[in-house]
């Protein structure tokens, strides 16, 4: 039987870039529409949180499910499976009539995105190799990181010329285009002989419903004070239940989601725990930014969502300039730059005031937070999956984005009480007791990334890389023993 001719690596890496950029497009695109969307669906002020915590909680949850699946049961297709149910949740969503809609498709989608996720980064991780595999990596996190901040562009279009409704159709027709390039070209595989491990399900539920009541409690504060029997009962129940996660992971579990000895690798732990960080920092940044340029300086949605291009540009930039020096210089040293361009960038931001210029005041600091996001991106990527074997690459990529995830929702959830709560006690002008609230903000995601670059230093590093031949390269990376395993289909 003649073989298939060989799929060129433009193609496969499009693919996955492109599902990619839609995950993470969707964290942000909803930020400058939530007043459409609060105004027409009638949600409360605390409500509308849920716009986008819906999808991230869901999405730190079940990434881990995600990312075991695919090495089980194979890339391509659940790569299908997950842009499927992407696609159809954004449909529903487009069409909600209510808050309960909206926010039961935002939790669907989010599912739906921690099944595709993983499955992106362990289709570039298992297609290429050696300084091609740092090469596409640095694509890769271009683009999901410029999803970021296109969000808040294209979310400022399509709201102001269109709808808000438009922010998830948006998603249908990429997501159609996207199932029939990977059914056409993307090739199957999946691991070899013997009986497929099951999926931790429970594992997946427990961490996603501890994490979630974690949130509805930070986020209840603004209601209900810490003390109140509400706070502490959804505390208790979330400690009950990231406690069972645990239990199920250690003891019960006949396949743990997560095999707590991938934490013996300390490259894995300690790129988790400056990911974890960075998701702190940088999730709330196109949160506040975009109600700042419309709460305070007055900006409508369209001029909002360009006003986010030059941080697009420099997300790019950082994350190009990443792919090319890590082969060099290995990963610490950008994580370490990437960092400490980020405190600079977050506590230039705390100064802003009621009246600054965006050009003056906002946009430098701005595009230094978006250059330090695009430079962290690759060293982490390359930081998480070091040493893994090639049939846990779907497992480590899955913790990596569960820890970004994990941490966005949770800062946001945090950060967006704290300011809260300094809005509320600062006297003045409403422009000025928000900004006030937004620069507390800031100013904590400041020293949080501070915190990320200290815990840098316990990043291992790693032997640099250097142009070889493709053999070579795959050798060292293990791909051989590695490709062993697994069979094509």
């Amino acid at each position: 039987m003649p073989q298939k001719p060989r799929v060129p690596d433009w193609i496969v890496l499009a693919i996955a870039c492109v599902a990619q950029f839609m995950v993470v497009l969707d964290v942000s695109i909803v930020n400058v529409a939530l007043p459409s969307i609060g105004r027409d669906l009638h949600y409360s002020a605390t409500g509308l949180q849920w716009v986008v915590n819906a999808y991230v909680l869901t999405f730190a949850g079940f990434l881990l499910l995600g990312g075991r699946a695919a090495d089980i049961f194979g890339r391509r297709r659940v790569y299908l499976l997950g842009l499927a149910v992407f696609t159809l949740a954004s449909l529903a969503g487009g069409l909600a009539q209510n808050s309960g809609w909206l926010t039961a498709a935002r939790t669907v989608q989010g599912v739906g995105g921690a099944i595709l996720s993983p499955a992106t980064l362990t289709i570039i991780v298992t297609t290429f190799s050696g300084p091609r595999l740092a090469r596409a990596l640095g694509v890769w996190s271009a683009v999901a990181g410029a999803g970021g901040a296109a969000g808040s562009l294209l979310g400022g279009v399509l709201t102001a010329e269109i709808s808000w409704r438009w922010v998830l159709f948006v998603n249908i027709p990429i997501g159609a285009a996207g199932m029939v390039a990977a059914a056409a070209y993307l090739t199957e595989s999946r691991r070899a002989g013997g009986d497929r491990p099951r999926l931790d399900v429970a594992g997946a539920f427990a961490v996603t419903g501890g994490l979630g009541a974690l949130i509805y409690a930070i986020v209840g504060t603004n209601t209900h004070s810490w003390g109140s029997t509400q706070t502490i009962a959804f505390l208790l129940v979330a400690a009950a239940l990231l406690g069972a996660f645990v239990l199920i992971e250690a003891r019960l579990a006949k396949a743990p989601l997560v095999p707590f000895r991938l934490f013996a690798n300390r490259s894995v732990t300690s790129a988790n725990l400056v990911m974890f960080l960075v998701g702190v920092a940088f999730f709330s940044f196109w949160y506040f930014l975009s109600l700042y340029l419309q709460n305070v300086l007055g900006y409508s949605a369209l001029r909002a969502g360009f006003a986010f291009f030059p941080l697009a540009v420099f997300i790019i930039v950082g994350a190009q300039a990443s792919s090319r020096l890590i082969v060099r210089v290995g990963a610490r040293p950008l994580l370490q730059a990437g960092t400490l361009v980020a405190v600079a960038g977050f506590a230039w931001l705390s100064a802003l005031g009621p009246h600054s210029s965006y050009w003056v005041h906002v946009v430098g600091p701005a595009c230094l937070v978006a250059l330090a996001l695009g430079l962290l991106f690759t060293p982490l990527a390359s930081a998480a999956t070091h040493g893994v074997h090639y049939s846990e690459a779907g497992l480590a990529s899955g913790v990596l984005n569960t820890s970004r995830q994990m941490g966005g929702s949770l800062g946001l959830a945090v950060l967006a009480t704290i300011a809260t709560s300094a809005t509320h006690s600062s006297a003045g002008s409403p422009a000025t007791a928000l900004t006030h609230g937004y620069s507390r903000a800031f100013i904590i995601a400041s020293v949080i990334a501070a915190a990320a670059f200290v815990f840098s230093f316990a990043v291992p590093s790693a032997p640099r890389a250097h142009p070889e031949t493709e053999d070579t390269a795959e050798a060292h990376a293990g791909g051989g023993d590695a490709l062993a395993r697994f069979d094509p289909v």
